[in-house]
């Protein structure tokens, strides 16, 4: 009987080996995997839009991307041991109405690597968001409506923009402060000023208190005045003509190149939880120089609100001022989002944008400039994030 039970005890022995061998090598590859992931994501926003006046005209069409842009992204980290870390992202902005990539590039929104340290901060090259992005355009109330409700033109960056070519830090954060500095290299041979640019800022977090402050500077950018803002004169030259007898506006840099000698936009944004309500404001002053010297600053004042109505139900209303040179632009916003679930939210509202002397207005840069003294929208559309 002895010689009959030896072998079944001796390989229920190595049964048991192999099976505690399993489970460690199991273990260990599960270990592995969690030092080192890469998680694909997205966000997708569609919905229908009318313009009262762009042109001289009505518009109804199909928009996308508007509240926040259409995307898809991958990123990425490798636990390097020691509180450190490599990082990535790559992010692909496209068109949801043709289903073509943005600016004909595989990753127009962000596209960088680096190293990133619990103690130290994080360092990352590419094409990054500028520190007016990260740290003080969520505070821009009015495009939390329509998306439309950016500040006149975005000379100021509230419109959530990137520097390409960088080198940035961002600190870790110490009692609720962090900052960070970046550089964008020109990378041409033999001029390293132009068409370069830096950014930098600094945030504080407590509590129901947010605050958020940043600088960012552009050497020899280029733009197109007319489209952006409406006006016909910019820095004491001619951008645009109206025919005196058919009215017919002629945008003279509309292929965006009236260059300037630089732009230089600094923020100052915050906000404070109150009960349901989150009280927002924001100034913004962006100096604009022309190549030949001229030089003037855009001022924008902005404050609001969302308040929550129910936990999925949220109402939303947002002004702003704006004044550059002879001119100046009043702004008002309002609007209801409603949370179908945490990744999905279908939203509503209108902005309406008024502007003074020799201005036709338009909406945040997105349509054709009005011919009349305001110019108005409204949008319906669906958001969901995956």
């Amino acid at each position: 009987m002895r010689n009959i039970a030896f072998p079944g005890k001796f390989f229920s022995g190595i049964y048991i080996v192999v099976l505690i061998i399993t489970v460690i090598l199991a273990t260990a590859s599960q270990c592995a995997q969690a030092q080192s992931s890469v998680t694909l994501y997205g966000l997708i926003d569609a919905g229908v839009t009318y313009v009262n006046n762009t042109g001289g005209k009505h518009l109804y069409q199909f928009a996308d991307g508007i509240y926040t842009g259409n995307r898809w992204g991958l990123t990425g980290s490798e636990d390097l041991g020691g509180g450190e870390r490599a990082i990535f992202r790559l992010e692909s902005g496209f068109g949801l109405g043709t289903g073509k990539a943005n600016n004909n590039a595989a990753f127009s929104r962000a596209a960088y690597v680096g190293l990133s340290d619990d103690r130290l901060g994080t360092l990352t090259a590419g094409l990054q968001y500028d520190f007016i992005n990260d740290y003080a355009a969520s505070f821009n109330v009015s495009g939390d409506i329509t998306g439309y409700g950016a500040h006149q033109g975005d000379y100021d960056r509230m419109g959530t923009d990137r520097l390409p070519n960088t080198i940035k830090y961002q600190s870790p954060s110490f009692d609720g402060v962090s900052f960070g500095g970046m550089y964008s290299f020109s990378n041409v041979a033999g001029d390293f000023h132009d068409g370069s640019g830096w950014s930098a800022g600094a945030r504080y977090v407590n509590g129901p208190i947010k605050l958020g402050l940043a600088y960012t500077r552009l050497n020899k950018p280029t733009t197109d005045p007319y489209a952006k803002i409406g006006v016909t004169t910019f820095l004491g030259q001619a951008v645009a003509t109206i025919d005196p007898v058919s009215g017919q506006r002629t945008d003279l840099y509309a292929q965006g190149n009236f260059q300037l000698n630089y732009s230089g936009a600094l923020v100052l944004a915050g906000s404070y939880q109150l009960g349901h309500a989150r009280i927002m404001a924001n100034v913004t002053r962006t100096t604009l120089k022309s190549q030949q010297g001229v030089s003037d600053s855009m001022w924008v004042g902005e404050i609001g609100t969302i308040y929550d109505l129910t936990p999925a139900l949220q109402a939303i209303v947002g002004y702003q001022y704006t004044t550059f040179e002879d001119v100046h632009w009043n702004e008002l916003a309002a609007g209801l989002t409603y949370h179908l679930s945490i990744r999905t939210f279908v939203y509503g509202g209108f902005d309406y944008l008024r502007g003074s002397g020799a201005v036709d207005p338009v909406i945040g840069g997105h349509f054709t400039p009005s011919t009349g003294p305001n110019q108005t929208d409204v949008r319906i559309a669906v958001l969901h994030k995956f």
